[in-house]
């Protein structure tokens, strides 16, 4: 008879598999929007690969508008000398009062660690730029990284483990994206007037093409179309939708100060020489 230990492991693995069989196919969820073919959708829309040469970056964005959600991604980063590269994967409105919600990857030297840039911006102001390194090698292998949004605040993760969290803080005059739509967007570009250490390392194109892959998305989500939600308008919260009202539970908590107590370099809350009139007052709320 198998020991509850093994059971559970079996259950784990076969849940995992389960996740994975119903991740969302790019070729159903996904346009590739520029690049001249250097964007690829491959293995019957399993895989996604972005392409970055001297010419030319690539991109996609999502055929659906969400108005909430929690978005799961699996990338891996461009390897070797990625320096003077940028990798975002993001969540955009249009228009001049945007709202976005923005993972943006760092590239680096050989050896170096890439740069994790998170920013959130409402009706179209940012500066809240928060700034990490990785506990792994993101080039190695696929890592999950997931964006959490709902009424209440938004939380980045990485594999699972929450890395930073905006609260919904209105009620001290701060916007907070919640009345637009916005897509999932990603791009592969070249930024080497400021990417890596402020632009003084630039992109070595001998090292072209620079490759990022995507696989596993998922969405759990509620779609916008014809101005009107997916998601049932009662505030009864079902199974399906419990990430509309979820926050972090102690042990989440405890995660993400560690992350933040030991791989965080920029958080705009802590730097008073960029706002000497105060800092912003969600700042002071956390």
């Amino acid at each position: 008879m198998a020991s509850s230990a093994s059971v559970s492991v079996l259950f784990l693995l076969v849940s995992s598999l389960m996740v994975a069989a119903h991740a969302g196919n790019f070729n159903q969820e996904f346009d590739i929007t520029w690049g001249d073919g250097r964007g690829k959708m491959l293995n019957n829309g399993q895989l996604l690969t972005l392409s970055l040469d001297k010419a030319s970056g690539s991109g996609f964005q999502s055929k659906n508008e969400y108005l909430f959600g929690k978005i799961d991604m699996q990338l891996k980063l461009v390897p070797g000398n990625s320096a003077g590269t940028v990798t975002a994967y993001y969540l955009s409105s249009k228009g001049s009062n945007w709202d976005e919600i923005d993972f943006e990857f760092l590239g680096n030297l050989s050896g170096d660690p890439y740069i994790l840039h998170t920013n959130v911006f409402s009706q179209g102001k940012g500066n809240r730029e928060q700034q990490f390194y990785l506990w792994f090698d993101p080039t190695a292998d696929f890592h999950t990284y997931s964006i959490l949004w709902n009424p209440q605040r938004i939380i980045f993760s990485v594999d699972g483990t929450p890395i930073r969290e905006f609260k919904n803080s209105e009620s001290i005059g701060v916007p907070f994206p919640k009345n637009q739509a916005m897509r999932i967007y990603s791009s592969l570009w070249n930024a080497d007037d400021w990417a890596t250490r402020g632009g003084l390392v630039k992109t070595d194109w001998s090292k072209a093409p620079f490759t990022a892959s995507y696989r596993n998305f998922k969405a759990d989500a509620c779609v916008w179309s014809s101005g009107k939600s997916s998601c049932p308008s009662s505030s009864s919260s079902t199974t399906t939708s419990s990430w509309l009202s979820q926050q972090l539970d102690t042990t989440a908590q405890e995660r993400l100060r560690w992350v933040q107590k030991n791989y965080m370099i920029y958080n705009y809350c802590t730097d008073a020489k960029r706002f000497p009139q105060g800092l912003p007052p969600e700042c002071k709320a956390s």
